[in-house]
C-alpha cells in the first residue's frame, strides 16, 4: 500500500551513492555538413543520468529513479536528424526571448525592432533560427564527490533574428548526489536588448517511452493568478485569478481533470493548457517553488524551482501524432507537460508585466532547479 505523501524519501538520503558524480563526452551525430555535434552525459550514484547535446544545448535524455526502476523522463529524439528535420523545442534553451512577442515588435529606448513571425502573427522562442537551432559550443566538462556538470557556450550576433546588441550566452547543466539537475543560464549583451531564456523540456514522469499520458498525473502549482491570453495567445495584460477556474492548482489536481473544460474561453484559446502562471510579479534573489509534478503509479516527483516569476504551462497541444520519437514512439498531445520558468509572455509590450531588458554591464540570470524523488 502506498504510503500518503507526507511519507516521501529523497533517494540519496536513502542510500550512500556508489560512486561520485561523473561527466564524459561522446559524440551524439553530424550535421549536414559534417561538423560533429558533441554531447555530455552527467551519472549520479542513484541511478539518475541526463545527456546534453550541443545543438541547442539540448536535454536529451534525463533517466530518473521510480519504484519499478529508472525511465528517461524526457521527449525527443535518438539521433540528431528528429532535431534538425522536427525540432518541436524538445529539451531545448530556447532564447534570445522564450515564449511570444505579440506582431514581433518591440520598441527599446525609442527605436522599433521587428523579429521575424514564426508563429502566425508572433514571434515565438527566438525566431526561425533561435538558440534551439544553434550550435553551441562546450566550454567546460566537470565531475566531483558532489556534482557533474557541463557548461555550453553561444555568441549571438549584434542583430541576429532582429534582436539588438551581442549577446554572449553560457547555459550549465548540472546534476548532483541529491538527484536535482539544475539548470543556469546567463547572458551579457553589448548594447541595451531584451532576454528571456528558459528549458524547453517535455516531461512524463511515467517514462517517455511508457505510452502512458500524463492527463493522470498530478501537477501543483504555488499561483493565484495567471496571465490570460487572446485568440493568438498573446497575454491581454490582465492578471486574472485562479479561483473558480481551470487554472487553480494552488491545491494537487489531477491535470486531466479539467483539460477539456470548453466552458472556459481560455482553454479554448490554448488547446488546452498553453498559459503563464503569475508565482511572483518580479524575479527573487533566491529560488521559490515554481511547481510540483507527481506520477503516482511510479512514484516519481519533480518539483521545479527559479529565481523568475512564472511558468508557462503546456501540454504539448500542438503534438498531433506526426511527429516519431524515441524508440519510435508516436508523440501526441497530453503525452508530455513542459514547465517553463520564465518572465512572462511579451513584456517587452506589457509595462505592467516588468521589464525583460538587459543593459551593458548587467548580467541577466535564469536558475532553473528539478528537483526528483520516490514516494514510498
Amino acid at each position: 500500500m502506498r504510503g500518503p505523501i507526507t511519507l516521501v524519501a529523497l533517494l540519496a538520503a536513502c542510500a550512500t551513492p556508489a560512486f561520485a558524480a561523473e561527466a564524459s563526452r561522446e559524440t551524439f551525430g553530424t550535421l549536414p555538413d559534417g561538423t560533429a555535434v558533441e554531447a555530455v552525459v552527467l551519472t549520479n550514484g542513484s541511478g539518475m543520468k541526463l545527456r546534453v547535446i550541443a545543438w541547442g544545448a539540448i536535454l536529451q535524455q534525463l533517466d530518473a529513479p521510480g519504484r519499478d526502476g529508472v525511465a528517461d523522463v524526457v521527449l525527443g529524439y535518438d539521433g540528431i536528424e528528429g532535431y534538425l528535420e522536427a525540432p518541436n523545442y524538445f529539451g531545448a534553451s530556447v532564447g534570445r526571448y522564450a515564449n511570444r512577442i505579440a506582431e514581433g515588435r518591440f520598441t527599446l529606448d525609442g527605436e522599433t525592432y521587428q523579429l521575424a513571425l514564426n508563429d502566425g502573427p508572433n514571434a515565438l522562442h527566438g525566431g526561425l533560427e533561435g538558440f534551439d537551432k544553434r550550435l553551441w559550443t562546450i566550454a567546460e566538462v566537470s565531475g566531483g564527490a558532489d556534482m557533474a556538470s557541463v557548461t555550453l557556450t553561444y555568441v549571438s550576433a549584434d542583430g541576429e533574428e532582429g534582436y539588438p546588441g551581442a549577446l554572449s550566452v553560457s547555459a550549465t547543466y548540472a546534476l548532483t548526489e541529491t538527484n536535482e539537475v539544475r539548470i543556469t543560464y546567463r547572458a551579457t549583451t553589448s548594447k541595451p536588448t531584451i532576454v528571456n531564456l528558459t528549458n524547453h523540456s517535455y516531461f512524463n514522469l511515467a517514462g517517455a517511452a511508457s505510452g502512458v499520458s500524463i492527463l493522470d498525473q498530478v501537477l501543483t502549482i504555488p499561483a493565484d493568478s495567471y496571465t490570460p491570453v487572446d485568440a493568438n495567445l498573446i497575454p491581454t495584460g490582465e492578471f486574472r485569478s485562479v479561483s473558480g477556474t481551470p487554472f487553480d492548482f494552488r491545491a494537487p489536481m489531477r491535470i486531466g481533470n479539467r483539460i477539456r473544460d470548453g466552458k472556459d474561453e481560455q482553454m479554448r484559446f490554448g488547446r488546452g493548457y498553453d498559459h503563464n502562471w503569475v508565482v511572483s510579479r518580479a524575479p527573487v534573489p533566491g529560488e521559490q517553488l515554481l511547481a510540483r509534478m507527481e506520477d503516482p503509479d511510479s512514484g516519481r516527483v519533480m518539483e521545479v524551482l527559479s529565481n523568475q516569476p512564472g511558468v508557462q504551462f503546456y501540454t504539448g497541444n500542438f503534438l498531433d501524432g506526426t511527429v516519431t520519437g524515441k524508440g519510435g514512439t508516436i508523440y501526441r498531445m497530453g503525452d508530455a507537460l513542459c514547465l517553463e520558468p520564465q518572465v512572462f509572455p511579451d513584456t517587452p509590450n506589457k509595462p505592467n508585466f516588468g521589464s525583460a531588458r538587459l543593459d551593458p554591464g548587467e548580467s541577466y540570470e535564469n536558475r532553473i532547479v528539478y528537483r526528483f524523488w520516490v514516494t514510498l
